[in-house]
């Protein structure tokens, strides 16, 4: 199969490119390829790489920036996602969206099945529920929406690599005890991405790594599993703060867990792996890079 992932530069993106094998052929279109304002231009660049299904990673993910961001940030995650779901409909591809936790408001405290109902807290998150209602809207039988959350990888910035470059010039860290999620591994994320495009997934589902952890116990496995690998040579003291501690521009759920139920049917050839063991390969992947 031939799949386009819309998203370049991206760490998913990024990740999904290193998925391409002799079965399924992966090409990645970024904005110097595709034109995501010009509905034509995403049906030419379709048709002319002979596209058999869509991936869409493609998002404006600064959270905080996007509070006064707004015009760019509704942009990307809504009308240039209506523009693919019309294009996909036209001519009948499969399309896999790529959503996230902040759609939910984070006071249901268990975790959010795919059919609970939404209510974002900022910009962000309402820019990606309306970006989810416009695929639901146009393409309400051969559409997957994947959403995720608190997504890392050895490429680009994230929460991860941020941690390891503060741990190495601070003397200490005070990290948020109080927002709960799960971390995930852009690589695990990327497979299921390409599963559900190459096996025609449907409906919306829930993918993270297994397992919880607020950003305070991720920030603590991040230290010790780095000094295990040497990429970090000194532990330093980490101390759990609370959200008002560290106010930011943007809200953010205070419990974000996604119920994972329907990946043993749709995904069940993809393992869930717990969040650590994710964490350690990441980290095992990116001691390899920098040696």
């Amino acid at each position: 199969m031939k799949i386009i992932v819309i998203g370049k530069s991206g760490q998913l993106a990024w990740e999904i490119a290193s998925l391409t094998s002799t079965e399924n052929e992966i090409i990645c279109l970024g904005r110097n390829d595709v034109d995501l304002t010009c509905r034509s231009s995403i049906a030419t660049s379709f048709k002319d790489n002979a596209a058999d299904a869509i991936i869409n990673a493609a998002a404006y993910t600064s959270v905080d920036l996007a509070e006064t961001d707004k015009e760019n940030v509704y942009f990307l995650n809504r009308d240039a996602v209506k523009l693919l779901a019309e294009v996909c409909k036209e001519l009948s591809l499969h399309l896999v969206h790529v959503s996230t936790d902040f759609v939910f408001d984070g006071q249901k405290g268990s975790p959010y099945f795919p059919d609970d109902a939404i209510n974002p807290l900022g910009v962000y998150g309402n820019s990606k529920a309306e970006g989810e209602k416009k695929v639901r809207q146009f393409l309400p039988n051969d559409s997957c929406i994947i959403r995720t959350s608190w997504v890392y990888s050895t490429h680009g910035n994230n929460f991860v690599k941020t941690m390891l470059r503060l741990m190495s010039e601070k003397t200490h860290l005070g990290i948020i005890c109080d927002q709960v999620g799960s971390p995930t591994y852009a690589k695990g994320l990327a497979k299921a991405c390409l599963y559900a495009a190459t096996h025609d997934v449907k409906g919306i589902h829930h993918w993270t790594d297994a397992g919880v952890a607020s950003w305070y116990d991720f920030a603590i496995a991040i230290q010790e599993l780095a000094l295990e690998n040497k990429l970090l040579n000194k532990a330093i003291p980490i101390n759990p703060i609370s959200t008002s501690d560290y106010p930011t521009p943007a809200k953010r759920p205070s419990y974000s867990v996604l119920d994972k139920t329907s990946l043993a049917k749709d995904f069940y050839k993809i393992p869930l792996v717990h969040w650590r063991a994710q964490l350690k390969e990441m980290l095992n992947e990116l001691n390899s890079i920098n040696k």
